[in-house]
């Protein structure tokens, strides 16, 4: 009887999460954000370990502990999580890691659910590490497990660059049989001071370590990497990764074409010798000028793609346009219908209080950035996951008091855990002298995402009860004076007067606006019905 395993169709998503598990992965955790969401999900799914952290700093943290455990761990995050998860990549960088860490950054080129579309490609330069950008879901099957090999080989921390067609797009995948892929080591933990403690003195040669390490990355990219030359005319190469690498072989299937899967460091003279082959060389990527750059630094002649194209994702069309110069006035795209919150959304009346009392408020990163449309319009600044009680902050200690008392922060369950905490510490270490006012709009759930567990929720990402984050509690042990929780859905007159009351008084206030999501609601009661009918909890 033949062992081998039939295809499956799977997103780019769900095979990182296959590979994963078939590697033995010791646990996977990370914090929820389109479009890395579903990794988590469907490696629990498989029956793998995996579990949502409060946000994505943390979630790298633990995943550095299980490597340096010996155990395998990949902690998973959309592009603008990175930032949050930077300090401690950039110093893992130097360490040694004993198991496998690969962390998994899923970028938004377009912005089709983010605020931001930044290119985490140069984050793979910055802090030396070594990074796999797949072009399609056999590739994020192949390239996971290529990680996960080269984080052990090395000991050192591997990016795994994903980019939203990728994560969501299906192609047929086949998995490696389980003999075939190297098992995991006992986890089991052996001091090693000197490569796992970063003061000065030890991060020192540690760096010098680092830098040997990348050389012999590069080395074995030259030679070994997953990088593929697809033979055609040599009147015109083309140097793509990624998904680029499926609009170009449709776009110009006449050219000859250079595939890396190993973005960081780079194959240079493969790079350098392709170049000298073809009579022109066009690099294909979406985003910055990433590999571009990296070439035209060594010396290595290629075109880049015209400026107009580092916006939004690149497809089969724009690639045409880009192969015959064309730098013509792009068809608009048809608008959409535009997102928002939902017909009884708890938020709602949470916004039509706020636009009522010509308040200005500071807003963070979830549904409730829907107020900022028609028909509330109620929604004035808006930046990153915590920011709202801290920008807000900033604009009552300097505006003149009139305004400055009309500044409210508006905050999710979900975001208040991942950062709005310090905002709060802020607010009562060092408060405005007009005082402040924090609403946070508690569903019940991380909605915008596909509504995730989070510690508020008192349920894991298996929906399975656990210890719970009391939110009124917290603040009201960090020292906030006056607290309060209301249902504005069954009482949005006490809700707006609640706020008005704070907003008069030059105190600190936290009001939790308390209501389950709308389409969660039912399945949240399921849950806790689950839970209470359990012999013992």
């Amino acid at each position: 009887m033949s062992s081998e395993r039939p295809k499956e169709l799977l997103s780019g998503d769900e095979a990182v999460a296959a590979a994963a598990f078939d590697a033995g992965l010791a646990l996977g955790t990370g914090y929820p954000g389109t479009p890395s969401t579903e990794i988590l999900e469907y490696l629990d799914q498989l029956g793998g370990r995996a579990q949502w952290a409060p946000n994505e700093k943390v979630a790298v943290e633990v995943a550095i502990g299980v490597a340096i455990g010996g155990g395998r761990a990949l902690a998973t995050m959309k592009h603008v999580g990175l930032n949050v998860a930077a300090d401690p990549l950039f110093t893992v960088a130097y360490m040694d890691v004993k198991g496998a860490l690969v962390i998994v950054s899923a970028d938004d080129p377009g912005m089709a659910s983010s605020q931001n579309e930044q290119d985490n490609r140069h984050y793979a330069r910055a802090a030396g590490v070594a990074m796999f950008e797949p072009s399609d879901s056999q590739e994020a099957y192949d390239l996971t497990l290529r990680a996960i090999e080269t984080s052990e080989r090395w000991r050192a921390p591997v990016l795994l660059r994903l980019t939203t067609r990728v994560c969501h797009s299906k192609t047929l995948v086949k998995r490696a049989a389980k003999d075939s892929i190297s098992p995991a080591m006992p986890p089991h933990y052996h001091p090693d001071v000197l490569a796992q403690v970063m003061i000065p003195a030890y991060a020192r040669p540690a760096h010098h370590r680092l830098r040997e390490k990348l050389a012999q990355m590069a080395d074995w990219n030259e030679q070994h990497g997953p990088n593929q030359v697809i033979p055609g005319s040599s009147d015109l190469g083309i140097i793509t990764s990624g998904i680029s690498y499926q609009h170009v072989r449709e776009a110009a299937p006449q050219a000859s074409v250079l595939k890396l899967g190993m973005t960081y460091p780079l194959p240079l003279e493969m790079m350098r010798k392709f170049a000298q082959g073809v009579k022109r060389c066009l690099v294909v990527e979406e985003g910055d000028s990433f590999l571009v750059e990296n070439a035209r630094m060594v010396g290595i002649a290629v075109e880049d793609k015209p400026f107009m194209y580092r916006f939004g994702e690149l497809n089969v069309s724009r690639v045409r346009r880009i192969v015959n110069h064309d730098t013509t006035p792009e068809p608009k795209p048809v608008p959409g219908k535009p997102p928002a919150l939902c017909p009884g959304c708890p938020h709602r009346n949470a916004y039509s209080g706020l636009k009522d009392l010509d308040t200005i408020v500071s807003g963070d990163i979830g549904c409730y950035t829907l107020g900022v449309l028609p028909p509330f319009e109620a929604l004035h600044i808006s930046s990153c996951m915590g920011a709202s009680i801290s920008m807000a902050l900033g604009l009552r200690h300097i505006l003149p008091p009139d305004q400055a008392k009309r500044v409210v922060s508006v905050i999710g369950d979900s975001t208040f855990v991942h950062t709005g905490i310090p905002g709060i510490v802020e607010m009562v270490y060092n408060p405005p002298p007009t005082g402040h006012v924090v609403v946070i709009l508690d569903n019940g759930i991380t909605a915008m995402t596909g509504m995730q567990e989070n510690p508020s929720t008192g349920r894991t990402l298996n929906h399975k009860h656990t210890g719970k984050l009391v939110l009124e509690d917290l603040v009201r042990s960090l020292g906030v004076p006056n607290v309060h929780v209301i249902d504005g859905t069954t009482d949005p007159q006490g809700l707006e007067r609640l706020i008005k009351q704070a907003i008069e008084q030059p105190e600190l206030s936290v009001i939790i606006n308390r209501r389950p999501c709308l389409l969660a609601a039912k399945t949240i009661k399921e849950y806790e019905r689950c839970y209470e009918q359990q012999p013992s909890h």
